[in-house]
């Protein structure tokens, strides 16, 4: 799972500002009026190249006439529990106020590791000036720019060193037990489906949406093999979305595909693709997990051939980003095809964790590139020098080519889809990355 750095301080310190940094995005409103941001928010960013989850908090001490300012305590206090390394800002220009002192206080509590930084500190006079955090007992500060960048690089070197050892998945249970996660719109029937493989009624189902708030973990043994059933909140689209308990659910659902070795999307047969559908499974893919996508409640169309035909063409035309992902009909209230999701599951794991030799590896590659050469692009050609298998789970390869910005996206896609058919990835992912190589110097083609 990505480690989480929550930003906290008093309002109007810059969070905002230095999360869209971070992040590479305007997701955060900036704006110099105290208060702007009010509930968590989530966001992706690499630190030291490794995946972390941004959260953007509102402010400390919020003005006593702000709505919702006991929420967005609470909201704080979530993100603090929650992080895994503490980074509190402070306002290198309004100096050292009673507020700091009060954070400062609170964050000795959290038992958390706590960085801080004194934001807005556009030079060296301010720097200077910004010295007298240092009252707050802190043993050591950044002072930074989170709108120019200054000192942000220094900053996240700390942070890196901070975030939690990234955990193989031997040491998380190897390759024992198989992580099964359901994801998928509210009332699709992913806590039916728990309970029908289980056989007892091991999570609560009702026909109201939202009856499932948190991640539900469900240890499962059937032949021998060992599995970890999550069930996850109903992710509705975000415009869609409540506060508070809701949107911290969302939140768990999605973290919970990071844990998960499959996620399994469940559609509504009777409601059909939704755009929701499809985002949940991007992200499982975008996550670097094995996918299943799983129509459930198939009895519902039982003797309608027409609406049957109706859903396969729409399936057909919206998983085009993922042709190889297995499909699977099932009825979680019946039983109907259930029995089919686990071997499935085996097959597409065991896909998952496929080793390929550099030997097979190099000898597919070659084959394919002499059939189909890379193109000419801006009057030059991609040179492909060599490839290796880096990691599985899912399988990736790294090919060291000439220069990366040359290859073509429909390229890419055609190397990949013959790399899959060359080595046997029949329903797993495949992760190609392109890396640079200077031509010369002794580094040629390996023997």
């Amino acid at each position: 799972m990505t480690p989480i750095v929550a930003i906290v301080g008093r309002p109007n310190v810059g969070k905002s500002t230095l999360f869209n940094r971070l992040t590479r995005t305007r997701q955060a409103l900036v704006d110099d009026l105290p208060g702007v941001t009010r509930d968590r928010l989530y966001g992706r960013a690499k630190i030291e190249g490794r995946a972390v989850t941004l959260v953007d908090t509102g402010g400390f001490d919020p003005p006593a006439d702000q709505a919702f300012a006991a929420e967005v305590h609470a909201q704080i206090e979530l993100a603090m529990e929650e992080a895994d390394v503490i980074l509190c800002l402070a306002d290198g220009r309004a100096g050292l106020t009673p507020q700091d002192q009060e954070v400062a206080r609170y964050l000795r509590r959290a038992n958390k590791p706590v960085v801080w930084a004194v934001n807005k500190v556009d030079g060296p006079n301010l720097e200077d000036a910004a010295t007298e955090f240092y009252s707050l007992g802190v043993d050591h500060l950044f002072f930074i720019s989170a709108a120019h960048a200054r000192g942000v690089p220094e900053l996240l070197e700390t942070l890196a060193e901070l975030l939690p050892p990234e955990e193989d998945d031997e040491a998380r249970g190897g390759l024992n037990e198989v992580r099964l996660a359901l994801v998928g719109r509210p009332n699709v029937g992913k806590s039916s489906l728990v309970n029908r493989l289980t056989g007892q009624d091991r999570v609560v189902v009702s026909d109201v949406p939202g009856t499932t708030r948190d991640a539900v973990d469900t240890p499962l043994e059937v032949a021998g093999k060992r599995y970890l059933l999550i069930d996850t909140a109903g992710i509705r689209r975000q415009g869609r979305v409540n506060r508070g308990l809701e949107k911290a659910g969302v939140f768990r659902s999605l973290r919970a595909v990071e844990r998960a070795h499959v996620g399994a999307v469940l559609i509504d047969a009777s409601e059909g693709v939704t755009d929701q559908d499809l985002r949940l499974a991007g992200h499982v893919l975008d996550s670097h997990r094995a996918l299943i996508v799983v129509v459930n409640k198939w009895d519902v169309l039982a003797g309608d051939e027409y609406r049957k035909e109706i859903l396969l063409k729409e399936l057909e035309q919206a998983l085009r980003f993922a042709p190889w992902a297995p499909l699977l009909f099932m009825s979680a209230k019946t039983g109907q095809g259930v029995n089919k999701l686990l071997p499935m599951v085996d097959q597409l794991f065991a896909e998952y964790n496929q080793r390929i030799s550099t030997g097979q590896l190099n000898q597919a590659l070659t084959g394919i590139t002499e059939h189909h050469p890379p193109p000419m692009l801006k009057g030059k050609r991609l040179k492909i020098y060599y490839g290796s298998q880096v990691a599985s789970q899912p399988p990736t390869v790294v090919l060291m080519v000439n220069d990366p910005t040359r290859v073509h996206f429909s390229y890419r896609r055609y190397l990949t889809n013959e790399l899959r058919r060359a080595l046997g990835l029949t329903i797993a992912p495949l992760r190609l990355i392109f890396r640079g190589k200077r031509e010369g110097k002794g580094q040629g083609r390996r023997p």
